[in-house]
C-alpha cells in the first residue's frame, strides 16, 4: 500500500487528485494551510467511496503552512509518528497561490508569499521527502505548475517566476535522484476550471476559450487523472514538464 501526501487539497485541482488517489489502496496524507470544513469534507468524500467500493486505506488530515520550514517539518513530524517506520512513497506539490496586477504595485510581502507558497514549499517538502524514498528505493514527485512558468504572463510576473522556477527546480532534481530511481516531474497546466479562475468574467472565459484550441478550459478531474497517471507509471520517465494545456500555448 502506497503512502501519498498531497498539499494544496482542500479544493481544486488537489482536492480532485486526492479523489483519484483514492480509487486505489493507499494511505493518504492530506495538506492545507488551514484545513477546516474543506479539507475535512475531502476525507468525509474519500472514506464514504472507499467504503461503497470496498477498497482499503486510510485518510489523515496534515494542516500547516508548507510555505514555512519550520510547519515542513512539523507536518512531517506527525507523518512519521502516524507511519511508525513506514515512508512516503508519493508528493505531489499541489499548493499554490496567484496575485495579479502590476509589480510595481506588489508589496515586498506580496512578493515573498507568493514565492514561499509557490517555489520554497516545493523545496522544503522535496528535502523532507527525499529520505523516505531513499529507504524505499525509488518514488515519485510531482510538481503542479503552470504554463506561465514556461512562458510567462504581463500582471503575473511574480506567479510567472515562481512556476519558472518550480519547472528547473523539477529537471535539475530529477537528474540528482534518477540514479536513486526517484522521478521528479511536473505538470503545467493552462486554464484549469478551478477557483483560482473565478475571477474572470464570462466574456473573458469565452476569450480565452476561443484561444485554446480545445475550445474549452480543463476540468480538475483531467488534471488529476494525468498526475495519478505520472506517479503510478514507469520511473524513467522523469525531469518532465508536461503541458496540460489543449494546445494553447
Amino acid at each position: 500500500m502506497n503512502n501519498i501526501l498531497i498539499t494544496g487539497a482542500s479544493r481544486g485541482i488537489g482536492r480532485a487528485i486526492a479523489l483519484k488517489a483514492a480509487e486505489n489502496e493507499s494511505r493518504l496524507f492530506l495538506n492545507s494551510l488551514t484545513g477546516g470544513e474543506n479539507l475535512s469534507s475531502v476525507k468525509t468524500e474519500i472514506d464514504r467511496l472507499r467504503a461503497a467500493g470496498g477498497i482499503a486505506g486510510s485518510v489523515s488530515l496534515v494542516e500547516g503552512d508548507v510555505g514555512d520550514p519550520d510547519e515542513v517539518r512539523r507536518i512531517f513530524g506527525i507523518i512519521e509518528n502516524e507511519l511508525d517506520g513506514g515512508k512516503i512513497g508519493v508528493l505531489i506539490n499541489n499548493a499554490g497561490i496567484s496575485h495579479i496586477g502590476l509589480v510595481q504595485d506588489m508589496t515586498d510581502e506580496e512578493w515573498n508569499r507568493i514565492i514561499a507558497v509557490n517555489l520554497s514549499s516545493v523545496h522544503y517538502l522535496c528535502k523532507a521527502v527525499i529520505p523516505h524514498m531513499l529507504g524505499l528505493g525509488g518514488g515519485h514527485i510531482l510538481n503542479i505548475s503552470s504554463v506561465w512558468g514556461n512562458v510567462g504572463a504581463s500582471c503575473e510576473v511574480a506567479y510567472s517566476a515562481s512556476k519558472g522556477g518550480v519547472n528547473a527546480y523539477t529537471r535539475a532534481l530529477a537528474k540528482e535522484l534518477a540514479p536513486s530511481g526517484i522521478a521528479v516531474n511536473a505538470i503545467a497546466c493552462g486554464c484549469i476550471d478551478t477557483d483560482m479562475n473565478r475571477h474572470l468574467s464570462g466574456e473573458d472565459r469565452n476569450e480565452l476559450c476561443e484561444q485554446i484550441p480545445a475550445g474549452r478550459f480543463a476540468r480538475p478531474e483531467e488534471v488529476a487523472e494525468l498526475a495519478v497517471s505520472l506517479c503510478n507509471g514507469n520511473n524513467y520517465l522523469t525531469g518532465q514538464v508536461i503541458t496540460f494545456d489543449g494546445g494553447w500555448i
